[in-house]
């Protein structure tokens, strides 16, 4: 018995591995898959000004370090509606008045014109375009639906004919194959953390060769291990898992030295 539609994931022509700098940018989803590159000590930054949610707005920091020094960028719509001053979209509201702003929603082709020639700059990285399965329900489910249905087409046409571009379908996992409220958090909005776990799977199969998924084994071990919270702190055996922990670290810093 089939009690799920799977979503099919072809394998990248390229993979992401712990030679390389990583930079989230987008929707707070972005900062839910830092987490799990964080337990596994791959170097990243991720969203260094605070997440951002329009295409328009990732736009404006695409200059920012956290790009320019990356080797993959992985970028995050989550919604296509935007809030204008002046004609000028706005990264942050800061809370202000409604009134102080006109809430608009991008167009397909606006979003195309706007990171067509980004695209071409940073022809050099390893891109990756998700569109955040978080629900805009202040939007309403009709007008979400649009939202996420226009920044879809957009990935669709960016990333047509580039081979340094992926479209990796995190919206689709949870839209389509878990399809549960049950995968969501109490909000019913954000994925919960099983949601995520569950997503974090899938990208690995697609970007991560066998040899990195076995470096990540042993590494998320660690990570794991640094953060036991022991019953009895000071003990004796404390103080021996402490130890165990340090000569773990201290053989994994040969291959990777920034942990």
């Amino acid at each position: 018995m089939i009690l799920s539609t799977a979503v099919e994931l072809s394998p990248s022509l390229w993979t992401i591995d712990y030679k390389d700098q990583i930079c989230l940018l987008g929707s707070c989803f972005s900062d839910n898959m830092a987490t799990r590159f964080a337990a596994h000590y791959f170097r990243y930054v991720s969203n260094p000004t605070g997440p951002l949610y329009n295409p328009i707005s990732i736009a404006h920091h695409i200059n920012d370090d956290c790009v320019t020094k990356a080797d993959v960028v992985i970028i995050t719509f989550g919604t296509a509606w935007v809030y204008e001053e002046n004609g000028v979209v706005v990264d942050n509201c800061e809370k202000r008045p409604a009134e102080c702003f006109r809430r608009r929603r991008l167009t397909v082709d606006e979003i195309v014109e706007k990171w067509q020639p980004i695209l071409a700059r940073l022809s050099t990285k390893r891109i990756i375009f998700t569109v955040s399965p978080i629900r805009h329900l202040k939007d309403g489910l009709h007008e979400n639906q649009l939202s996420k249905s226009i920044l879809l087409l957009a990935v669709e046409r960016l990333s047509k004919g580039l081979k340094n571009v992926n479209y990796f379908p995190s919206y689709e996992i949870v839209l389509d194959e878990l399809r549960d409220y049950r995968f969501y958090a109490d909000d019913l909005k954000h994925p919960s953390a099983m949601a995520v776990s569950y997503i974090w799977e899938k990208f690995v199969s697609i970007y991560m060769d066998r040899a990195t998924q076995q470096s990540m084994v042993e590494l998320h071990q660690l990570w794991k291990d640094s953060h036991h919270r022991p019953l009895n702190p000071g003990s004796a055996e404390d103080e021996a898992f402490q130890r165990h922990i340090a000569q773990e670290r201290k053989a994994l810093q040969v291959r990777f030295p920034w942990i």
